[in-house]
C-alpha cells in the first residue's frame, strides 16, 4: 500500500469535508464524520487543519476557484456573447455533475451570513475575495460590461436558487433564461 504524502492526505480531506459541508453545512458538519469519511483520526485531521474553521475556509476558498476556473477555460479566447453562452453552459454542466459544489456554495452563503452577524468577518473576508474573483472571471471576457457582468451573475443566482429548490429542467421558472443558463432536459423530460 502507498502512504500518501501530507498535501495528497490534505487534498483528501478538502474533497471529504466538501462533501460533508455541502450536505450539513459549518454548524451542522461534525469533524468526526470528516475524519470518518476520509478514513483518519481526528488528531490526524487537526495537524493537517488547525481548526474546522481553518478546513471549511479551504473548502469554501475551493468551491469558489473551481467555479472560477469553469469560467476562465470556457471562456478562454471567447469575447462577449460566446463568452457568455460558453460560462453558462460550463456553470451548468458543473453544478449538474457535481451537485455539491452548488450545495457547499449555499452553505457558503449561509456560513457568511451567520458568522457576520456574529461578528466573525473572516468567513465574509474570503468569501468576498472569492467572489470577486469570479466576478472578474466574467468581466473581463464580457468586454468590461457592467451591466452585461451583473445580469449573468444575477441569473447564476437565481440559476442556484432554482436548482437547489428542485426545479425540474422543464419547468415554467426556467423559461424566462437565455438557453445557455437552462438546465438540459434528460430523457425522461420534454
Amino acid at each position: 500500500m502507498v502512504r500518501m504524502s501530507a498535501e495528497e492526505r490534505r487534498e483528501s480531506v478538502i474533497r471529504a469535508a466538501m462533501s460533508e459541508f455541502a450536505r450539513g453545512g459549518y454548524y451542522g458538519t461534525s469533524t468526526e464524520a470528516i475524519a470518518k469519511r476520509v478514513g483518519v483520526s481526528q488528531p490526524y485531521l487537526f495537524r493537517l487543519f488547525p481548526s474546522k474553521k481553518a478546513m471549511f475556509l479551504a473548502v469554501a476558498e475551493r468551491c469558489l476557484q473551481d467555479v472560477r476556473r469553469v469560467f476562465e477555460e470556457s471562456s478562454d479566447g471567447l469575447h462577449g456573447d460566446e463568452a457568455l453562452h460558453a460560462m453558462a453552459e460550463a456553470y451548468m454542466r458543473l453544478i449538474a455533475e457535481r451537485p455539491e459544489r452548488l450545495q457547499m456554495q449555499l452553505q457558503v452563503y449561509v456560513t457568511v451570513s451567520a458568522a457576520e452577524a456574529a461578528g466573525d468577518h473572516e468567513f465574509g473576508e474570503m468569501v468576498r475575495k472569492g467572489w470577486l474573483e469570479l466576478w472578474d472571471a466574467v468581466h473581463v471576457p464580457l468586454g468590461g460590461d457592467i451591466g452585461g457582468t451583473t445580469s449573468f451573475m444575477a441569473v447564476g443566482m437565481l440559476v442556484n436558487a432554482l436548482a437547489a429548490m428542485g426545479f425540474p429542467s422543464g419547468h415554467r421558472v426556467w423559461e424566462g433564461l437565455y438557453l445557455s443558463a437552462r438546465p438540459q432536459q434528460g430523457p425522461d423530460e420534454g
